[in-house]
């Protein structure tokens, strides 16, 4: 009996009234706070130097500076109560995020800004610190490296008359059909070829055609175009 009251007692401080919170150190949640924001600058910084996008972002990357902020906060303050930390897990079981992530680079750091975040509310100092440090050097390593082949999407608006020569112009660059356009006017193919050295001449010969009324080359990703 004696040690369902002690029970109760402790529940009742403890979860009830929230008293755990009196444990919290404000030295620990100044810690924390300010070791999330210098990894979470190291971060901004990292993507900043490592952009290979066409239009950067500001707003998106300072928003990992103030995830990993915030997800320190979170993991301090659930960690004290144990009904915080079951009201926190159904609070973010029904968060949705509408905007859609084209790069899959971001969905990294976005990770990377999560898990430094949980370490730095968890106090394993060393492990953000020395991870968020790998990873940087990692990413700059991988941003430096040259790719040999880029693909590229060539998009030709030329008339009937120039599809001949158009094509014998296509086989030399060994490319792949995207998609064909045929309208009253003129005729818009638009072909993936992959260019070496930024080695781009073929541009001005297929321009050159008579027939052919432009030809665009457009940085391409896969999922969409740059």
């Amino acid at each position: 009996m004696g040690d369902n009251l002690n029970f109760q007692d402790l529940f009742k401080k403890s979860v009830l009234h929230l008293e755990a919170f009196r444990d919290i150190s404000y030295i620990d949640l100044f810690l924390g706070l300010i070791s999330s924001f210098a990894i979470g600058m190291f971060i901004f910084w990292i993507y900043k130097k490592t952009f290979r996008g066409v239009v950067y972002s500001y707003n998106y990357n300072v928003s990992f500076v103030l995830m990993t902020m915030i997800t320190t906060l979170i993991i301090m303050t659930i960690s004290t109560n144990i009904v915080l930390s079951l009201g926190m897990v159904g609070a973010l079981s029904i968060v949705r995020f509408r905007t859609a992530v084209k790069d899959p680079l971001d969905i990294v750091y976005m990770f990377w800004s999560i898990a430094a975040g949980i370490a730095c509310g968890a106090k394993v100092y060393p492990a953000a610190l020395i991870g968020s440090a790998v990873f940087g050097i990692v990413l700059i390593w991988l941003a430096r490296k040259k790719v040999k082949e880029m693909p590229y999407l060539l998009i030709i608006r030329h008339t009937e008359a120039a599809a001949d020569e158009v094509r014998v112009h296509l086989r030399k660059l060994a490319g792949t059909l995207k998609s064909k356009t045929v309208r009253k006017e003129y005729t818009e193919i638009t072909y993936e070829v992959r260019i070496r050295d930024d080695n781009t001449a073929f541009v001005n010969e297929i321009s050159a055609v008579k027939g052919v009324q432009d030809a665009s080359l457009i940085n391409y990703t896969g999922d969409y175009a740059q």
